[in-house]
């Protein structure tokens, strides 16, 4: 069987933010796997853009992208108590094309923040929002890591064992569930 192939989406655009971190160190755990970084550098949703210019190009390939993979992760700031603007704003672009990319697609999430909770809030509404287009959020276990400065090293990598070992429980599911949809 071909390699599967994961699509990550990070809804922080700095390039060494801690939830791309947090991405990566999820998609080492994942195993073998074809891995796509999805690009959320989108304009801001416009319907006038879209009626008179149609789905921007990068838009179109998000959902492509989306719609391609076997499983997703989303690593997700919390910024003001909810899911940051940039994953926002790629979740209601991609809402706006044909189809629906996301329809039994499995999904883990997972956020990083400074802050004690790890991104809880963050999480709960990424939830809320995919909830409409009806993918396969894993329940869990919920990867929340706060004061995420504090558990990484200088080269990037995720130091905490208890997060380490959650993370391997969750890509440990999300590859089987993925596995299981190629069968």
């Amino acid at each position: 069987m071909p390699d599967l192939t994961l699509l990550g989406l990070c809804g922080s655009l700095r390039r060494e933010s801690f939830n791309r971190k947090l991405m990566r160190a999820a998609v080492e755990r994942f195993g073998p796997a074809t891995f796509v970084d999805g690009n959320l550098r989108l304009p801001l949703l416009d319907v006038d853009v879209e009626t008179e210019q149609g789905i921007p190009a990068q838009v179109q390939e998000l959902a492509d992208q989306i719609a391609r993979a076997d499983a997703v992760v989303i690593a997700c700031p919390e910024y003001n108590k909810g899911l940051s603007g940039v994953m926002k704003n790629a979740l209601d672009w991609v809402s706006r094309t044909k189809g629906n990319p996301w329809r039994d697609k499995p999904v883990a999430i997972m956020s990083a923040a400074a802050g004690r909770a790890g991104g809880e809030r963050s999480q709960y509404s990424l939830r809320l929002c995919l909830n409409p287009f009806r993918p396969r959020v894993l329940p869990g276990p919920e990867v929340l890591v706060g004061n995420a400065s504090e558990h990484f090293d200088a080269e990037g990598r995720l130091t905490n064992q208890r997060h380490l070992d959650q993370l391997d429980e969750l890509m440990g599911e999300l590859r089987k569930i993925a596995s299981a949809r190629r069968d």
